[in-house]
């Protein structure tokens, strides 16, 4: 019987058709090119051009692909094993490459994709999704001078694995050419799309061309119009992302003149940002004051703590704030025990409860020991979001709370920059940088994990002009636009 993947195992999300033409018709320039599609799908981009082989891991896709491009050679099986095997060489590849995050991306298919491509001089993390490899892969099975064209996540102007296939491409490609589309591709999937244009393999470039469009109009080439990134810039300013350049020029350049100022900091340079503690059983651990007066837990076994980032509406945390918690009775009081501490009869009588009983069991409760101890608790000087709508929150910790890891703890190690620069949050500067150096989720969500929020500029209110505010204002509207807040 022929199992199907599912279509999260698959990674499969088929192109709309006329974003499939656009592609093949330029990625084809006669009808004697060979060209390769690396994840076919249904057949799809193959049906565009007959003189073509595809690879296919989902045995039910695969025979559609047969029953659909019948002229076409479709291959069933796993494309890195074909591609370590194959001599064959390809004038042109064209397709949608499959979008499998590194939790599914994982076993022996990955371990050769990785291997495969470190041999091809790519060197990719092991938080790399699936499309990355599959690119330096199939540009390995071109001809000199061979062209690529694919829909890609957006994921590639931001995600630090998307840097060193980004490096490959200009290190082996005469053209490299991005195209932004605001507009989703994929109107029932919460990721966004670019488009990728690559072409003279065995050449090198010094520059990434660049285009912004608000949606996708069908084309037999790639637009004209597109900025000519320098790699320096890339690489210096902008921390090899290419998001900044969905803004105009004028609006990078005041962003780029402030972080140059000598007053200007990083956050990173006077505090240091990172994950709150990881409980293993939220409900467990963290009691309302009721839970706690019912079983006779003793205050010097709780500590208050900061659970989510709704929490985090006002600038500071205060014990007044923490009271009114309490008096609402929210479960905001972690159950804090130690390793080698004495526990009173209440508290074990607690851990032997039937709560206690089915805790114990989670992964990470019973691969910690002892159990019940909950590791990484720390009182940070401030507490920030890590997933945001708006704008991000930078909370002072005025009361001693702690705070689980859907938000970031902030520790401040220069006190004098810390009190001269941190008030300056809220500021056009500091909202911009969060889009700047965050990165768009689904629903329109901003997140930032500790290394972005580690970038995160700051400059003394002297640095910004009224001219560069103004810039900056127009920059987080165009931000939070792509990133779809608000619709």
């Amino acid at each position: 019987m022929t199992v199907r993947l599912s279509q999260k195992e698959a990674g499969a999300y088929y192109t709309p058709n006329d974003v499939v033409s656009a592609l093949v018709s330029w990625a084809v320039r006669r009808d004697g090119d060979r060209m390769l599609d690396p994840s076919c799908g249904d057949g799809r981009f193959l049906v565009e051009h007959p003189n073509s082989v595809g690879i296919e891991q989902d045995p039910v896709s695969a025979h559609v692909a047969i029953s659909r491009a019948p002229a076409a050679l479709v291959h069933e099986g796993d494309f890195f094993q074909w591609a370590e095997a194959t001599a064959e060489r390809f004038e042109c590849t064209a397709g949608n490459p499959p979008f499998i995050r590194y939790q599914t991306f994982k076993g022996p298919v990955r371990a050769r994709a990785l291997a495969l491509c470190a041999a091809q001089g790519a060197a990719f993390s092991g938080l790399a999704s699936s499309w990355a490899p599959f690119l330096v892969a199939t540009a390995g099975l071109l001809k000199p001078g061979g062209r690529m064209a694919f829909v890609v996540p957006a994921e590639i102007g931001h995600a630090p694995y998307a840097a060193p296939l980004l490096e490959y491409l200009v290190a082996h490609f005469k053209r490299v050419q991005l195209v932004a589309v605001r507009e989703k591709l994929f109107p029932d999937l919460s990721e966004d799309c670019w488009l990728l244009y690559t072409e003279g393999f065995g050449g090198t470039t010094d520059h990434i061309a660049f285009t912004v469009l608000d949606r996708f109009a069908w084309s037999a080439r790639p637009p004209k119009q597109a900025e000519k990134i320098p790699l320096t810039e890339w690489r210096e300013s902008w921390n090899r992302r290419l998001r900044p350049y969905l803004l105009p020029a004028s609006i990078r350049n005041a962003y780029r003149a402030i972080a140059g100022d000598p007053d200007s900091h990083r956050l990173s340079s006077f505090a240091s940002v990172g994950i709150g503690y990881v409980s293993g059983d939220n409900g467990f651990f963290h009691l309302r004051p009721s839970e706690a007066k019912r079983w006779k837990i003793p205050g010097a076994y709780l500590h208050p703590t900061v659970r989510t980032g709704r929490m985090l509406a006002q600038r500071s945390i205060t014990p007044t704030t923490v009271a009114a918690w309490q008096k609402a009775d929210e479960p905001v009081m972690l159950l804090r025990l130690r390793r080698g501490q004495e526990i009173s009869a209440s508290v074990r009588r607690y851990l032997d409860s039937s709560a206690g009983q089915e805790a114990r069991q989670g992964y990470k409760c019973r691969n910690r020991e002892p159990w019940y101890a909950v590791p990484d608790v720390q009182v940070p000087d401030f507490i920030m979001s890590y997933m945001a709508g708006r704008s991000a929150n930078l909370v002072q910790n005025s009361a001693g709370v702690t705070c689980t890891n859907t938000v970031h703890g902030v520790r401040v190690r220069d006190q004098g920059l810390a009190t001269k620069l941190l008030p300056s949050w809220g500021t056009p500067l500091s909202q911009l940088s969060c889009e700047l150096e965050g990165h768009p989720l689904g629903g329109g969500m901003l997140k930032l994990e500790p290394r972005e929020a580690g970038r995160l500029l700051f400059a003394a209110s002297g640095a910004i002009t009224p001219a560069s505010a103004s810039a900056l204002e127009e920059g987080i509207s165009i931000m939070q636009r792509w990133r779809h807040y608000g619709g």
